[in-house]
């Protein structure tokens, strides 16, 4: 028997302001997202090539071998973005119990990818968008590419469990499945017990969540052959600066 995948409540363009001020989530389909940052469809799938070759992580505690990262962070002052000098990234173990409090050092971005103008408007749509629901002097914003995969017979999208990230907004865009099945997006009300699940399976398409209001989580990844892959990027805004360790803001 063959399941099929739960398909996702998707938001239009016009009223993804106000189902995320409302509801604290919002999903939509790949071509709102290409709408919400003015660029062609076409460019952002022309972005999914910079996911191949990614390095793998190097510091998942689990001895797992089936996550492959790159990392870059931002910071957008109204119609302006700009890149920051490589750092690390860094979570308290209040929201990351399993990876917290350490400084992790990842990859940075491909060049080609920072300079693309789509990859640029991207940033900059959503950020535009958040604007709306929260007027900020500055965004704080970090960069993940993400390649799970099944090299260990499951790979584990996030293997600290149901968590929040310790920021504004967050946002989840699926880019490819591959030869998998799982995979399944998981999110709750952090005030409650109410929560949501489905599986995103189109290119660019994306989940939205106030950080504050929702946790998510995504179920582990078998493949459904010899091999498979989820790739997904992460983009987090936070308005009151980079999360940093104690240590280093203290330098």
């Amino acid at each position: 028997m063959t399941i099929l995948p739960l398909t996702p409540p998707l938001t239009q363009t016009k009223e993804l302001a106000e189902s995320l001020r409302t509801n604290g989530y919002v999903v939509a389909s790949a071509e709102t997202v290409a709408e919400l940052a003015h660029i062609p469809l076409s460019g952002l799938e022309d972005l999914s090539q910079y996911w191949e070759g990614l390095p793998r992580d190097p510091y998942l505690k689990d001895g797992g071998r089936y996550r492959f990262r790159r990392h870059a962070s931002y910071e957008m002052k109204g119609d302006a973005l700009s890149l920051v000098p490589h750092r690390a990234h860094w979570q308290s173990l209040n929201y990351n119990a399993l990876h917290g409090g350490i400084e992790r050092w990842f990859e940075p971005m491909q060049s080609q990818l920072i300079g693309n103008p789509v990859w640029q408007s991207l940033l900059l749509g959503l950020g535009q968008l958040l604007n709306g629901l929260k007027p900020v002097n500055t965004w704080f914003i970090e960069a993940h590419q993400f390649r799970i995969d099944t090299t260990d017979g499951i790979g584990r999208p996030t293997p600290e469990g149901a968590h929040r990230d310790g920021v504004d907004f967050v946002a989840v865009f699926l880019l490819d499945r591959v030869g998998i099945k799982g995979g399944e997006t998981r999110i709750f009300d952090a005030q409650g017990s109410a929560g949501l699940r489905f599986t995103l399976t189109q290119p660019w398409s994306v989940l939205l969540m106030n950080d504050e209001k929702m946790i998510h989580e995504s179920t582990p990844i078998q493949p459904s052959g010899d091999y498979g892959y989820r790739d997904t990027l992460v983009l987090t805004y936070r308005s009151s600066g980079f999360q940093d360790s104690p240590n280093r803001s203290q330098q």
